[in-house]
């Protein structure tokens, strides 16, 4: 590293946090052990991954976009592996973006690897993403805890979800490693898994084990691929019924709204908070990639 000390921010997003390191012109080398390092909670700052924030023409990831969004959120798990997506990381890479006075309330567009999102701060503070719309890959996977087995929906928000529908939470285990799931082949990169029980009509609880991370807080996509395989169960599908399906969707770490909308369109509104910022010493990063 060059500089004598890094910048960077911590934010979460119904508790599903993030050490934010802005890098404008994307001169910061962030190899996957330095992005590991600075995800450790007891060694690094800790987070459930790392937003990189880079204008979108300096990123090669990214250059493609830049007409239509300035900023690209270069989004990393917590083991520094590259991901495509992470919508509670859209929200806080958002509130980052006001709070460092590049946008304000209103409108706003993010380049991602899973393509440009559309933002909106309102001014109650809750952020919205427009999602994009779910892919559902007609091959499905078994998921098995404890002896317990369920079939879990295919659903591609521009990263895998499988989501399984069980009567406890706690079925899913502790969901310190990944949950066994066959067929293998059906997601060879891996897939965040979600487990899902009714709360009342349109309202349901999850936890997630989300790919490269472990079990987090709060998952963004994996909100918006439940509410999608939520609506299928429950014949609310609105490219059949002409009418938006809203759910209500409890995580450990706080409540998100997802609105799939006739067209395909999914929305997802929820909180975001930064709460902190302070200064990486490059001397110690260098220790880590040494």
């Amino acid at each position: 590293m060059s500089t004598a000390q890094i910048p960077f921010l911590k934010g979460h997003g119904t508790e599903n946090d993030f050490v934010i390191v802005p890098d404008p012109d994307n001169a910061l080398d962030l190899p996957a052990s330095v992005v590991a390092r600075f995800c450790d909670r007891r060694a690094g700052i800790g987070g459930d991954g790392l937003l990189h924030v880079v204008r979108s023409a300096a990123h090669p990831d990214a250059r493609g976009m830049a007409e239509e969004a300035e900023w690209f959120m270069d989004y990393r798990n917590a083991d520094g592996s590259v991901a495509e997506m992470c919508g509670n990381g859209v929200r806080v890479f958002a509130r980052y973006l006001q709070r460092a006075g590049f946008t304000a309330e209103g409108d706003l567009a993010v380049a991602t690897r899973g393509g440009v999102k559309r933002v909106h701060i309102a001014k109650d503070g809750d952020i919205t993403v427009s999602m994009g719309r779910a892919v559902l890959p007609a091959a499905g996977v078994t998921v098995t805890v404890d002896g317990r087995s369920w079939e879990a929906r295919n659903v591609n928000m521009g990263n895998p979800h499988a989501v399984a529908f069980v009567d406890e939470l706690d079925h899913a285990g502790d969901l310190l490693s990944v949950p066994p799931f066959s067929p293998r082949s059906v997601y060879p990169d891996g897939v965040n898994i979600e487990f899902v029980a009714d709360r009342g009509p349109r309202h349901v609880a999850m936890r997630v084990h989300e790919r490269g991370s472990g079990e987090t807080r709060s998952c963004g996509t994996g909100a918006c691929a439940v509410a999608v395989a939520a609506a299928r169960r429950d014949g609310a599908d609105p490219a059949l019924t002409g009418t938006p399906a809203t759910y209500t969707v409890d995580l450990p770490g706080g409540t998100l709204v997802i609105t799939e909308h006739p067209d395909g369109g999914i929305d997802m509104t929820g909180p975001a908070v930064i709460v902190g910022e302070g200064v990486i010493d490059a001397a110690w990063v260098e220790t880590v990639i040494g």
